[in-house]
């Protein structure tokens, strides 16, 4: 039974709001994930805060007893940040360099309930697999249906030619963190043969960042 909880994933980025939303069962969502790494003994990399479904998400990981590695521009550290800090804090100068160095440290990626900043985060990493900077999985906790208008805008974009089938299998999405994780695990990334050749250096140096290491690709 022991050996059936390990996963392929040494750590996956969590993506999420600062605000709890309106229902109980986003909150419960993101305990259940947190639970759901402990228990197949994989750390956490998110964004740092300490409150809304971050706090959540990383207080039970935390909690279970597994590395948390938050990271945050330290802009944004007063407004995101309240009491302790929860793991290992990584303060960073800006936006940028807070997405690239997530994305770096993770296998994998999982957004949880979010606003704007949290679909900025996801679709940069979609686009990201797209072009073939990195080849992990990424998947949506779609608790209640929270992401189902997303979905179906993919879809449309799909139909009407702006998203390859192929890219639209990028996005792995389940209802509960359980599901979704052994969907993840279970993830062969596949390719368009017109997919962009660019690599992690270059992306860097069109962005005016000076990474600290490398990613596997």
């Amino acid at each position: 039974m022991e050996e059936e909880k390990r996963s392929r994933f040494k750590r996956i980025c969590v993506y999420c709001g600062s605000c709890s939303g309106k229902k109980a069962s986003y909150q419960e969502a993101a305990v259940e994930l947190g639970k759901e790494l402990v228990e197949r003994r994989i750390d956490l990399v998110y964004g740092g805060g300490s409150v809304g479904l971050m706090g959540l998400v990383s207080q039970a990981v935390h909690d279970g007893g597994r590395h948390v590695l938050g990271v945050i521009p330290r802009t944004l550290m007063p407004r995101e940040i309240t009491g302790e800090k929860i793991g290992e804090v990584r303060a960073v100068s800006d936006m940028h360099q807070r997405k690239a160095e997530m994305v770096r440290q993770a296998d994998a990626f999982i957004a949880l309930p979010g606003g704007y900043g949290t679909l900025e985060e996801l679709l940069e990493v979609i686009t990201w697999a797209q072009l073939g900077i990195h080849r992990k999985p990424v998947g949506l906790l779609n608790v209640d249906g929270y992401y189902n208008s997303l979905l179906s805008f993919i879809d449309k974009a799909v139909d009407e030619g702006f998203i390859s089938p192929t890219a639209r299998r990028i996005i792995v999405s389940a209802p509960t963190a359980k599901e979704l994780v052994r969907e993840l695990e279970e993830y062969v990334p596949e390719y368009d043969e017109i997919t962009s050749k660019l690599t992690w250096e270059e992306m860097d140096r069109l962005n005016n960042y000076v990474p600290g290491s490398g990613i596997p690709i």
